[in-house]
């Protein structure tokens, strides 16, 4: 289930700084949209805030019903091998995705890292990734899912636990992030708004990071899952303030 917060601050990052806070995500937790830049006025007379709106995802429980972590299984299956002296969380991690992609036929080495950011990355590789990773990355945000929902559930603590395959996700992105520069390119040679193709959560993510800062343009998001899309907006540039100035005279 997609919910979305906004939040008004002097600057769009202090506003998207504001609404992390609140909800106690990090920045690739959420999508961002911005719905109105800020604006400096002159001498403070015009001036308008940032204002934002973050949508991020909240497990259904009645949707979203993950399956148990597997039961660990005798030392002597090569698939139950565990690290020794594993950290307790890795080995959550590990017992769980070993149990479903056994369910799932494939065989894979799980390798597993912390992020700068504290989150834990997860990376698939072996043959068949192809089935790991599914159309457009969506078995392997399932896998993803699944696997946050199964690690976290009745935890004190939350761990974000990023899952790829092959190095997927970062081609992936790497792609969008051109594409996304592409149609900004395109909206402002034209003037109009670009709408681009349906795209997940994780998908339209991307496009809205690698846009952020990006000269002339806005992005959103507008319908709903599954069809659910960013869309390219062209900004016109502010008009200078050409009034003359009001003088004091002495």
């Amino acid at each position: 289930m997609i919910k979305t917060l906004e939040k008004t601050a002097r600057t769009e990052d202090e506003a998207i700084a504001a609404a992390l806070a609140e909800l106690g995500m990090d920045r690739d937790d959420v999508s961002v949209e911005i719905v109105e830049r800020a604006k400096s006025g002159f001498l403070g007379i015009g001036a308008s805030p940032a204002v934002i709106r973050v949508s991020y995802e909240v497990p259904d429980p009645v949707v979203e019903k993950a399956p148990a972590a597997p039961a660990a299984r005798p030392a002597a299956e090569p698939a139950a091998a565990a690290v020794v002296d594993e950290d307790p969380d890795y080995a959550a991690i590990r017992q769980f995705l070993s149990g479903l992609l056994e369910r799932m036929g494939v065989k894979a080495q799980i390798e597993i890292s912390t992020r700068e950011n504290g989150g834990i990355n997860v990376n698939l590789s072996g043959n068949g990734m192809g089935a790991i990773i599914g159309r457009r990355g969506e078995t392997l945000d399932a896998i993803q899912h699944l696997t946050n929902y199964a690690v976290n559930r009745g935890s004190e603590k939350h761990l974000h636990i990023s899952v790829d395959a092959e190095n997927y996700r970062s081609k992936r992105e790497e792609s969008l992030t051109r594409l996304a520069e592409k149609m900004a390119e395109k909206a402002i040679k034209y003037k109009r708004s670009m709408a681009l193709e349906p795209m997940n959560s994780y998908e339209r993510h991307v496009i809205h990071t690698a846009l952020q800062n990006y000269e002339g343009v806005t992005t959103s998001s507008t319908g709903v899952e599954p069809n659910r899309r960013v869309v390219v907006s062209y900004v016109k540039p502010e008009q200078p303030n050409n009034k003359p100035q009001s003088r004091e005279w002495a």
